[in-house]
């Protein structure tokens, strides 16, 4: 079973930071095919604007691969509008596209800040996303 999700900003720059961190296992399975990202153009734009800030020293070939890697092995929606609002306006695209997806499967938003959401089932943590995949996982070999 395929799982899909929204991936906040925060969890690729971690990933970027550390690549062996608990973020940076998520965006591995982004790789292997195992997660499946679900984007819209505002998101993408978003990355590349906060992972080009000098303040993380990322080149712009990494910036270029994450983004690469994330429409190939992606779907891109454009998001529905939802009478609940994350705290920051600046979430509220992810909140968006995860709901336009949850519309034809199950689709997780995966941020490090969980408190900036509505409380949802589906908004998870970084680690808690990382329990789904190993769930996945066991129920496939069983």
């Amino acid at each position: 079973m395929k799982i899909f999700c929204v991936v906040d900003t925060n969890v690729i720059v971690s990933a970027l930071l550390k690549r062996t961190s608990i973020p940076g296992k998520v965006v591995q399975h982004i790789l292997a095919g195992i997660v499946i990202p679900v984007f819209s153009k505002e998101i993408l734009s978003e990355y590349k604007e906060v992972l080009s800030r000098k303040k993380f020293s990322f080149s712009s070939k990494v910036i270029e691969d994450v983004i690469k890697m994330i429409i190939k092995n992606g779907i891109e929606l454009s998001g529905i509008q939802t009478e609940e609002k994350p705290s920051d306006p600046k979430d509220m695209i992810f909140y968006e596209v995860t709901m336009d997806s949850r519309q034809t499967q199950d689709t997780f938003l995966v941020t490090g800040n969980i408190k900036d959401f509505p409380i949802k089932p589906f908004i998870v943590t970084q680690k808690k996303m990382m329990e789904i995949i190993e769930e996945n996982k066991k129920g496939k070999r069983e």
